[in-house]
């Protein structure tokens, strides 16, 4: 016969993980723009997580999509919290590397920043 399945709140599991930088941080994110466990939307930060069970959230541009293999009992450092879960997010899109990135002239000197002052077109190139 098995017990209950241990179980920790969200935003502090999210917190001992590493992925935010407090518990206020962690129930935004789960508030604000959402987290889903196991595909299911959950807006309360107190939901009770567990071993096995798969988060998706947004952080910045990137969808991260995880397997949460422990629970921890305090925030370690960065090696402790990544043995917590198992990353299943997709890679991130290739980085375009055929548009050429400008190059800049330098600083400008006091005549450019004079014609710059002035409105006069091709001041900076």
């Amino acid at each position: 016969m098995t017990g209950p399945r241990p179980t920790l709140r969200l935003d502090k599991w999210l917190w001992q993980a590493r992925f935010v930088k407090s518990r206020a941080l962690a129930s935004k994110l789960v508030e604000g723009p959402g987290v889903r466990v196991n595909a299911n939307r959950i807006a309360k930060p107190a939901y009770a997580v567990g071993a096995g069970d798969v988060l998706t959230f947004a952080v910045g541009e990137r969808v991260v999509v995880l397997r949460i293999l422990a629970l921890g009992t305090r925030r370690g450092p960065a090696p402790e919290a990544r043995a917590l879960y198992e990353d299943l997010s997709p890679p991130p899109p290739p980085k375009d590397l055929s548009r050429p990135v400008p190059v800049s002239g330098g600083r400008p000197d006091k005549r450019d920043r004079r014609r710059f002052a002035a409105g006069l077109p091709d001041a900076l190139d």
